[in-house]
Parts: structure tokens; C-alpha cells; sequence
């Protein structure tokens, strides 16, 4: 047999469930630790399913990281780095990790720091349960036909107002804070000032806003990334595996 459309694809055989690439990023701290001592919900038939804490210095201190961000390091310059007793911290376990697993794919987030919200939780548990519920799908030869969805892009980084020191004199307007994904049109208030001074949005177009203030940004002086919608359209998939089990 061969596929309508498209091309077909080998199998997935292996999956790795990260959690902890930041150490205060807790749901996916909770949710390996459990995985790994109860993985009857995760393992799917025909592959092989594995919960992984990926900064465990970081988690054990309920830190975003020990020297670097992890997230940020399993780039071609930093894999390729010499092993020596200087190497930072999270530079070395992203050599580890890529030793082991191979290339890192695509991350869950945001979430709140240094704290465990239920509803965030549950959120990410459902996420990777549909995940795996796909790969299984797929390997058993189901077809996907082509669709289109609708997706964010990133456009550009904003930071906080600041003076000629470099320190922030503005924050978040109340009524933007929390805001994430909504529509953010021209006009609309960005900052406000302790003197009571509103600094609205000056942009041509509807963009919208995501990881509004969150604290681990404030060091990259970032106050929140805006962004746009975009259509994509996926093509046909299907596993070569029915191709190799029909005559």
C-alpha cells in the first residue's frame, strides 16, 4: 500500500518526557518524579516512554539554574565544548543530555516559579497524555490527513522602560498584567510609572502579548514578547509501519 499524499514515516520507538530543565518550574518536576516511580499512565504500547529530571542541582535549590540556563545551551557551540573542571554546571549535564537522548525537542510553559498550581499541573499532565495517545496513533498506522491551525509567532522582545542607569522606571499596567495571548491594539496601556504615567502601545497592528512579566525574564530585560497569528498548514503523515506489516 502507499500513502494518498505526503510521505510516509518511520515509527517513533522512544520518547523522553523532560522535566526540571528549570529547577523551579515544579509541575514538571512533580510529574517526572511521579512518572518515574509510577509510569503506568505514560508507557503506550510499542514504544518506550522515559521520565527524565533534567537539572536536578537546580531542583534541589528551587532555582532556575546553578550557572546558566539549561534551556539555552544545547546549541552546536556548547555540545561541542571540551569537558574541563570550568565548564559551567548546566553546559555539561546539556552534553549529558544529548549524549543520552539526542536532540531536545519542544518545551511546556510557562508556569509560575517556586510553586505547584494544580491547574497548571493538570494542564501539562493532558498535554503529554495527548502526546503520547498521537505517537501511538501514528504507529499504529493511522492516517492524519493535512490541516491547518492557527499558531503564534514571535516577532519581538520589549523591554521594560528604562533611565540612563539602566534601571527600570515603569511596570506592567494593571491592565495588561495576566493578559497573555489576548489582543493588544494600538493605544491600549503597556506601562505604568510611579508618578502615575500610562505608556500605551504605539504599534501599526493587533499583536498579542505572551510571558507578560515573569520573573525569570527580568535578567534577559524582557517585559513581555509580542507576537502574531499565523495560519499553518501541516501535510499528510502516516507510519511506514503499515506499510511494512501489509503485503
Amino acid at each position: 500500500m502507499t500513502s494518498s499524499s505526503g510521505a510516509d514515516n518511520p515509527p517513533v520507538r522512544r520518547v523522553a518526557i523532560f522535566g526540571g530543565t528549570h529547577g523551579n518550574e515544579l509541575s514538571g518536576v512533580f510529574l517526572v518524579k511521579h512518572w518515574q516511580e509510577n509510569g503506568a499512565e505514560i508507557q503506550r504500547t510499542g514504544m518506550e516512554v522515559k521520565p527524565f529530571l533534567a537539572n536536578p542541582r537546580a531542583v534541589k535549590k528551587c532555582t532556575r539554574y546553578i550557572d546558566c540556563d539549561l534551556n539555552r545551551v544545547f546549541d552546536p557551540d556548547n555540545l561541542g565544548r571540551t569537558v574541563v573542571e570550568d565548564i559551567p554546571y548546566e553546559v555539561r549535564r546539556a552534553q549529558e543530555i544529548n549524549q543520552i537522548f539526542g536532540p531536545k525537542g519542544v518545551e511546556v510553559g510557562p508556569q509560575p516559579q517556586g510553586v505547584v498550581r494544580a491547574d497548571t499541573l493538570d494542564k501539562m499532565r493532558r498535554i503529554v497524555k495527548h502526546g503520547l495517545d498521537f505517537v501511538q496513533l501514528f504507529n499504529e498506522g493511522k492516517d492524519f490527513p493535512p490541516c491547518t491551525i492557527e499558531v503564534f509567532k514571535i516577532m519581538e522582545k520589549v523591554d521594560y522602560p528604562r533611565n540612563k542607569n539602566g534601571e527600570i522606571i515603569a511596570i506592567i499596567h494593571p491592565k495588561l498584567q495576566d493578559q497573555d495571548w489576548q489582543p493588544l491594539n494600538t493605544g491600549d496601556p503597556l506601562f505604568l510609572t510611579l508618578d502615575g504615567e500610562v505608556i500605551a502601545y504605539k504599534g501599526d497592528c493587533t499583536v498579542y502579548p505572551t510571558f507578560i512579566n515573569e520573573a525569570a525574564y527580568y535578567e534577559k530585560k524582557q517585559a513581555f514578547v509580542k507576537t502574531v497569528k499565523v495560519k499553518l498548514t501541516a501535510n499528510h503523515i502516516r507510519s511506514s509501519a503499515q506499510n511494512q506489516s501489509t503485503p
